[in-house]
Formats: structure tokens, C-alpha cells, sequence
């Protein structure tokens, strides 16, 4: 039968296989394209049915229409042209390409020389052309139908400030959980089970950030060292999900856990890699974008089209210049909101994004930026950067436009180096602790512009961070050559695991000081899953290949006497912060006078209890303490239009390795000061004092005091 069907001339849009209940409509954009072939296959993916010579192109898209075809249908494509690198074209009809806008996969990519466009014997390299089909070791597209039963899916959307951000990995969540059934360990399924949301729930954060979902490959080097790109930063399709993440087979079953989620009132935001894909530099293998149109897809280096401009570190960057390949980011970043009903997005090494015409600089007026602030989608869901890259000019923290919140890296290496001991921090520590005005104020920015972060999925858990000085990377196939070198860090006498009862003291205080600092300062707070109740990588600070216990979380350590405590503490910090908007203001300090009594908004003290004047910032202290008033001047306001006050707070952070005499200030008349945080001390009781103005309080060493001011009763 399909050596006699039926083929219609279709449309240009949209791009992708699309089935609208009567067959299905194939566009696929090449540019550059002689001529192109759509190859059909059987259920399995093993046996090619036919071919169809697509002979439509409508402004550089290639477009037919099967009315015989139904979802379930696997296919791809192959794409004829000029075979010229040093012109940038890279052409192979021999190779059979994914359709970059395929909703789904299906089956297993297996590597072999034979998915390289070039003789990898060769002398002349990519310059020569190698004619091998490489069919049989390609995963296949598969035609979907995208209905799905949503219900009465309601969007949590929570404001920037009251969010509370928590990272994780599908594998790493559910792998090791007690609760999660066997057959869905490792998947959407198993993330969406009662007992894992639950959880979340109870944890207090309000959104999940997922590492990358989208369909990744594994590089050839780590499959000869028989591990696997676990993190998922190698992508080659950006509408489709991993398909080993999903156990029915189904994209319905992430539509499933997204609505779970939902029902928990947690948003679902997605870790995204549009800056480079899976097919790295010219001596990649050509797999998708390199095959259908190399000069249009990839950015390639201006003074030898041969060669890809890489300010990734991967091999490629993908030439969001180009109009059809900004649609291609648009189009996907529009599908997974409105039809998978994600919240947002991170955007991973985002200057990339942005790159000007000639890849020198950064263009905060570019077009990816411009496309997505006028988008009636786009520009109404949460957008974080990572607001680097590894090209010249690539460290762009605060450069990002209004709108947008980035990831803080100076939050991060601040409070590491506090509370480490460095001398030297407490001004950059007290703009941290503030929202970090000072990248982020312009452009009528918030402090929620900054998002926070101690720990993430790249470098140290929280629990190495206080146990390793160095990171022990082995286990990777890099001579321990691999990870960061600046970690910030301290094991505070041994090096790894330790049975002395004085190091596990110091290293459990230094972990809640860490999550102290994190949850109680201004901007929007990130944890890192299983930071909570003390998660360890054993010191390895770049697990992107441990598919293993070494990245899963272990979920014993929760009913452990430490684990259970501090994941206690956690949910205490959580809860202060959501209960009072001290902690989450819609806007930056001003460091001057609020409210009718005219106190100052925040107030920050020497020990003596005095302010703190210019020579103060300089000295070589380890020790910081604000006021923070509680009026409503800088505050949100309630749903009836009036001021939200809130509570007087005293902040202290002693990093010194003994006690300081600190004089308890006055917030108002007749009031005292009753504790609420003591770092200092495991499992301590909510709510200790009261303690008078003008006492000299004994602050332990290394620890976090927070304070509440309470009217004399």
C-alpha cells in the first residue's frame, strides 16, 4: 500500500509533523537544501517502507501532506546538497537526519562511524565523504496526537517573591526513593508519585527546576568509558522529551506529572540548552541541524565556514540570527508552555543567546530578547539566565533585560567565603544578603532578579562543601582534571568522611549557617535536592556522568537523627520566609528612613550595637548584623489595596571561630527580642526569650542568630 500513497502538495506551516484528525503535514525548513526525502517506517523502526520525494518548498520550506498516515507513524528525513565544509555546507543524503521539530523518538541510538558525514579514516578528515547509511543505528520521529485530558489544570503562578526554588534531576529524585514503584524508578511517572509530591509540598518550595528533559545523546567518549551524559547537556531535539524518562512511552505521562504538580501548587520550571547541540564541532556527527542545513542552523566562524564558533565549550553554537532558527527556539519554548503547561524556563549558558553579529560581544537589545519580550506567551512565564558563557565577554551578571531573573553566582562565592572564614567579605556579604543591588538595580529591576544559590547540580553538594577542600573527580575518566578548582570550601580537619564528633558538629553548624544565609536573604532562594538532609557526591564536584548512586539521591538519610533534623531546619527557614515579607521584598533598600517614626529600613551594627559607619566595611571582620524595620513603605500590599507590615527582624552571622559580645539594639519602645534561629544549636525550640535591648548577648561561634522584636506584654 505505501508504494501507492497518496501525496498532497500540504503546507509550510506548521513546520514539523503535524496531525489534524485527517493525516498528517510534514515542513521541514532547509535553506540550502537541492532536494529532500521523507523515509517511512515500520512500527519497530527496523524496516524502511517507502520514500517521498517532497517537491514543495515554500520560502525555504520543504512541506507534503499524507492523508493516509495516523499518529504512531515513524519517520525522517534525508537531505541532498552540496558536500563543500569549506563553504559550510555539509550535506549527506546517505544519512538519515531527525526532524528538529519531532515531538517524540522512538528507539535506540546505537554510535557508529557511520553517523559521521565524513571518512573518520580519512586524511583529509570532514573533507572527505563518507556514503555509509547509518539508518539502522538512528532512533526514529514519530507522528503524535498531542490530546490530552487536562482537566481543570489551574497554573500556580506564583510571584517571583514568594518563590522558592528547588533543583533536581528526574533520575537522581526517584532512582533510590523507597515510594517510587520499581518500573518507574528514573522517569516522569516516578517523579509524579503521591509520596514524592507530598513530600515537595511539605518542603515548602514552590517550584520544581528540572535538569534537562529535552532529548540528549550520550558523547562517544563517555560511551567508550561506559558512562553516560547523566546531566543532559548534550541536546539535538528541543520539542521532543528524553525518552528514557518516560515509562509508559507516552508524552502524556510528563502532561500527567505537570498537573500533579500543579494540583500541589508547585510550577514546573525546565533547565533548557539552546546554545548548543549534540553534534558538536566539524568533526561531530551529523545527526539533525548539520545535515539539513549546517550553514543556516550553526554560527560558523566568520574566517573559515568550516569551523563553528564555539563560545560554549561544546563544539557548536546555534546562529539564533537567523530567523528560522530564533522561530525554532520561539516555537519550542511556546510548545512546552502551552502544550505541556510548563511555568519557565532556565536558560543554560544564555550569553550565548545573545551573541552580536559577530559573536564578540553581548547584545542586550538582540533579537532572542526582543522576540521573547513581545511574546504574549513567552513574556508572561518565569525566564532565568545563567548569564555566562565560556566565550570572550561572556560573564554578563545584572546585564540581562527587566523581566528576567539570573542565576547569582557572586551569592554563592560570597557565602562560601564567609562563612569559610576569608577575611575581607562583609560588604560584599551585606549586598548579597540585600537582593544584590548592585548588578541588579537598573532598569527598575527587583531583588528578585536575583536568584540565590549555595549549591547546584554543578559543583559540590552542600554536605561536601563543608567536608572536601578538594574535589575528587575520579570516578569521571579525566584525571581528576575536570570541575571547578574554586570551590570556596572546607572539611575542617579531614578530608572526606569522619567518625571525630567535634568535625561533624562544626561541619552540621557551617551546613545550617550555609541554608540559613540562603533562605532568610533577599531575592528568590534555589536548594539543590537532597541538600536538605545532607547529600553527599563523596567530593565529586562534576558528576554530569554518574548515572549512579553517586548522583541519586539517597532518601535514607531523611529518617536518619542528622538528616531528619536538618531537613527540620529547612522547612523551618521555608516557613519564615513565606510567613513574612521581610525576607521576600518587592523592593531593594534604600538604607534610609521609613515609615512615620522615621527609622531607617535597614540598619546595619557594629558589636556595640552602634551603626556602622565607611571604615567599618574595611576592617577584617567576620561578623555582620542588620536591623531590618518592619515598616510598610517597600512592602507589597494586600489584596484590599493597604500596606502589608510586617515584624522588626535582627539578623546576626558570626563567622568567627569564637564568641562576640554583640549589644542587642532597640527597634521601637518597650519592646524585647525573642530568638527564632540558633544555628549554633542542632534542633533548638522555636521561639526563645525574650531578651531586653542593650543586653550584651554571648553570639556563638560560627552560627546565625535571627531575631523577632515583640512589644513588652
Amino acid at each position: 500500500m505505501l508504494n501507492e500513497i497518496r501525496v498532497w502538495p500540504g503546507e509550510p506551516y506548521p513546520l514539523g509533523a503535524t496531525w489534524d484528525g485527517r493525516g498528517v503535514n510534514f515542513a521541514l525548513f532547509s535553506e540550502n537544501a537541492a532536494r529532500v526525502e521523507l523515509c517511512l517506517y515500520e512500527r519497530r523502526g527496523h524496516r524502511e517502507l517507502t520514500r517521498v520525494a517532497i517537491e514543495r518548498c515554500t520560502h525555504d520550506v520543504w512541506h507534503c501532506y499524507l492523508p493516509d498516515m495516523r499518529p504512531g507513524q515513524l519517520y525522517g528525513y534525508r537531505v541532498h546538497g552540496r558536500y563543500d565544509p569549506g563553504a559550510g555546507h555539509r550535506f549527506n543524503p546517505h544519512k538519515l537526519l531527525l526532524d528538529p521539530y519531532a515531538r517524540q523518538i522512538v528507539g535506540r541510538f546505537r554510535w557508529s562511524d557511520a553517523h559521521y558525514d565524513y571518512r573518520a579514516s580519512h586524511g583529509d578528515a570532514d573533507l572527505s565523504l563518507d556514503r555509509r547509511d547509518n539508518a539502522a543505528a538512528m532512533p526514529k520521529c514519530q507522528v503524535v496526537d498531542t490530546a490530552f485530558t487536562w482537566g481543570g489544570d489551574r497554573r500556580p503562578r506564583t510571584e517571583w517573591s514568594r518563590s522558592v526554588l528547588y533543583e533536581l534531576h528526574v533520575v537522581g529524585a526517584t532512582r533510590q526513593h523507597p515510594a517510587v514503584a520499581n518500573g518507574l524508578r528514573g522517569t516522569f511517572a516516578g517523579l509524579g508519585t503521591p509520596a514524592v509530591v507530598d513530600y515537595l509540598r511539605a518542603l515548602g518550595v514552590t517550584a520544581v527546576e528540572l535538569l534537562p528533559i529535552q532529548a540528549f545523546f550520550d558523547e562517544p567518549a563517555l560511551v567508550r568509558r561506559k558512562l553516560t551524559n547523566y546531566w543532559g547537556y548534550n541536546p539535538l531535539l528541543y520539542f521532543a522529551p528524553q525518552p528514557r524518562y518516560l515509562a509508559t512511552g507516552e508524552i502524556g505521562e510528563f502532561k500527567t506529572l505537570v498537573r500533579q504538580l500543579h494540583d500541589a501548587g508547585i510550577e514546573v520550571l525546565l533547565d533548557v540548552v539552546y546554545n548548543h547541540t549534540a553534534e558538536g564541532n566539524r568533526l561531530g556527527p551529523t545527526l539533525c541541524f548539520r545535515g539539513i542545513d549546517n550553514r543556516s542552523y550553526y554560527k560558523l566562524a566568520p574566517d573559515n565556514p568550516r569551523d563553528y564558533f564555539d563560545p560554549t565549550g561544546c563544539g557548536n553554537a546555534l546562529n539564533l540570527r537567523h530567523p528560522r532558527v530564533l522561530q525554532l527556539v520561539l516555537d519550542s519554548l511556546r510548545y512546552w508552555v502551552e502544550e505541556m503547561h510548563v511555568d519557565g524556563f532556565r536558560f543554560d549558558l544564555a550569553t550565548t543567546l545573545a551573541r552580536d553579529a559577530d559573536g564578540d560581544g553581548f547584545d542586550p537589545h538582540s533579537g532572542f530578547f526582543k522576540a521573547i519580550g513581545q511574546d504574549p506567551v513567552l513574556s508572561r512565564v518565569k525566564l532565568i539566565a545563567e548569564p555566562w558563557d565560556l566565550g570572550d565577554g561572556g560573564y554578563r551578571l545584572g546585564e540581562f533585560p527587566a523581566g528576567w531573573s539570573e542565576w547569582n553566582d557572586r551569592f554563592r562565592d560570597t557565602t562560601r567565603r564567609f562563612w569559610r572564614g576569608d577575611d575581607g567579605q562583609i560588604g560584599e556579604l551585606a549586598s548579597r544578603l540585600t537582593g544584590s543591588s548592585d548588578p541588579f538595580a537598573g532598569h527598575r529591576r527587583r531583588p528578585w532578579a536575583s536568584v540565590n544559590f549555595v549549591t547546584s547540580h554543578d559543583g559540590f553538594t552542600l554536605a561536601d562543601l563543608v567536608a572536601y577542600r578538594e574535589k575528587h573527580n575520579e570516578a569521571n575518566g579525566e584525571g581528576n582534571r575536570d570541575g571547578t578548582n574554586a570551590n570556596w570550601s572546607a572539611n575542617y580537619g579531614v578530608e572526606g568522611p569522619t567518625d571525630d564528633p567535634a568535625i561533624l558538629e562544626t561541619r552540621a553548624r557551617q551546613t545550617r549557617n550555609l541554608l540559613a544565609t540562603l533562605l532568610l536573604a533577599q531575592g528568590v532562594p534555589m536548594l539543590t535536592a537532597g541538600d536538605e538532609f545532607g547529600r553527599s557526591q563523596g567530593g565529586n564536584n562534576n558528576a554530569y556522568c554518574q548515572d549512579n548512586p553517586t548522583s541519586w539521591i539517597d532518601w535514607s538519610l531523611a529518617g536518619t537523627d542528622e538528616g531528619a533534623g536538618l531537613l527540620a531546619f529547612v522547612c523551618k527557614l521555608i516557613a519564615l520566609r513565606r510567613d513574612h515579607v521581610a525576607f521576600r521584598r518587592q523592593h531593594f533598600f534604600e538604607g534610609g528612613p521609613v515609615g512615620r517614626d522615621g527609622a531607617k529600613d535597614i540598619v546595619w551594627l557594629r558589636p556595640d550595637g552602634s551603626e556602622m559607619a565607611g571604615e567599618d566595611w574595611n576592617a577584617p571582620a567576620r561578623f555582620l548584623a542588620c536591623l531590618m524595620s518592619g515598616a510598610a513603605a517597600h512592602f507589597p500590599v494586600t489584596a484590599t489595596g493597604e500596606p502589608e507590615p510586617d515584624s522588626t527582624f535582627l539578623l546576626v552571622l558570626n563567622a568567627e571561630e569564637s564568641r562576640v559580645r554583640f549589644t542587642l539594639p532597640r527597634a521601637f519602645a518597650r519592646q524585647v527580642w525573642t530568638r527564632l534561629i540558633d544555628t549554633s544549636v542542632a534542633n533548638e525550640r522555636f521561639g526563645i526569650g525574650p531578651e531586653h535591648p542593650g543586653r550584651r548577648y554571648e553570639v556563638p561561634p560560627r552560627s546565625v542568630l535571627l531575631f523577632v522584636a515583640e512589644p513588652v506584654r
